[in-house]
């Protein structure tokens, strides 16, 4: 308790806060507007309900980035998952991707009618089912950024030792870093900065920032969850702005190194390989994901039962690919608090519990 207290403490809030004005000040003074985007939907959360975007200075605009991995799962995706189901195979998931609209229906609808889904908590959830369903195909749905990657090779590890045929992995892996090249190479964006993700941060390090930075980069900080994490990351961000710099800064290397996790980055390097991935919002960036290498693709859905996950259709009117882009903040969404809610949710971005959306009306209204 004493440590989370040494996070939330109000008077060194107080006093970063009261740097961050005169940064802003200053930066104010040579007429500069500041954005900064950060890219982790626990962050997104995080700033939503410790009211820190209430608090910044006029020009400190913070926008929310595709940090979300079930938001930016587009949903050709979720249709695929669906297929399967009707065909007989049993689904297993996470629950925050249970509710996520398909082109026609969801998961949740999809088990309503009688298929086989299972949510669970745990990649080691799909042997389990996998031993107990030997007669029928077990597919994972395997979404994540590099945080849920890393232990998913670890399932492929015990199937191939267990003899276990039934079961296979559909993939929607993302990178991080790719997805900022894009965003910072966008013309309709101007980001002048990257709050950098927690736990991706842990997987892959700090140093993976590096090419996002330098002369014609902007700051990168990484931060914890805090709300003294994140006033220090603005704090060090305003300065670097201030100074003219950009560089990558570990404001919470109590957990991320430099180098990050190497065996966690070993092992996905063993199974994993980079490919094309689709992004809601993004679009398709090239090398942005991550599938299984030819060795292992009987474990690959989309081989072994012979689909293509295809592009599928978006919600009409939701401006969830906007959002995820960071153009468009969720108030701008004309469904917003008015057809879409977290107990109607029309976009994915107010379905998941670290979707911009669902942390605006959580903690907004």
């Amino acid at each position: 308790m004493k440590y989370i207290d040494g996070f939330r403490n109000p008077l060194a809030a107080k006093k970063i806060i009261e740097r961050i004005e005169v940064l802003a000040n200053l930066l104010k003074a040579s007429g500069r507007k500041v954005s900064i985007m950060e890219v982790c939907g626990t962050h997104t959360m995080a700033i939503a309900r410790f009211g820190i975007r209430n608090i910044l200075p006029e020009n400190i605009d913070l926008i929310s980035g595709p940090g979300c991995p079930v938001c930016v799962t587009e949903a050709g995706y979720i249709d695929a998952a669906i297929n399967l189901a009707k065909a007989g195979a049993v689904i297993v998931t996470f629950g925050d991707m249970i509710n996520v609209p398909g082109s026609d229906e969801s998961l949740a609808q999809c088990r309503a009618n009688g298929a086989l889904i299972e949510v669970v908590y745990s990649p080691s959830a799909a042997i389990k089912l996998a031993r107990q369903f030997p007669e029928k195909n077990v597919v994972f749905l395997a979404v994540g950024f590099e945080t849920t990657t890393a232990p998913m090779p670890a399932v492929i590890q015990i199937a191939e030792g267990e003899g276990i045929r039934n079961l296979s992995l559909l993939t929607a892996f993302k990178l991080v870093p790719p997805a900022l090249k894009a965003l910072m190479t966008d013309p309709e964006l101007k980001i002048d900065s990257f709050l950098c993700p927690a736990h991706v941060s842990a997987i892959i390090g700090a140093d993976a920032y590096k090419p996002f930075t330098g002369k014609e980069g902007v700051p990168c900080v990484v931060a914890g969850f805090e709300p003294l994490d994140i006033l220090m990351a603005i704090d060090g961000i305003l300065n670097q702005l201030v100074r003219n710099e950009a560089s990558v800064e570990n404001q919470y290397n109590r957990v991320v190194k430099p180098e990050g996790n190497l065996k966690a980055q070993a092992l996905m390097d063993e199974y994993l390989q980079p490919v094309d991935a689709r992004w809601r919002g993004l679009g398709l960036l090239p090398l942005s994901g991550l599938g299984l290498k030819n060795e292992f693709e009987r474990f690959d859905a989309e081989k072994k039962h012979g689909i293509t996950v295809k592009k599928g259709k978006e919600p009409s009117g939701c401006l969830c690919g906007e959002v995820i882009k960071g153009k468009s903040k969720p108030t701008s969404c004309p469904l917003f608090a008015r057809g879409c809610t977290p107990d109607h949710a029309v976009g994915p971005c107010m379905v998941s519990s670290e979707g911009s959306c669902a942390a605006y009306y959580k903690y907004s209204l």
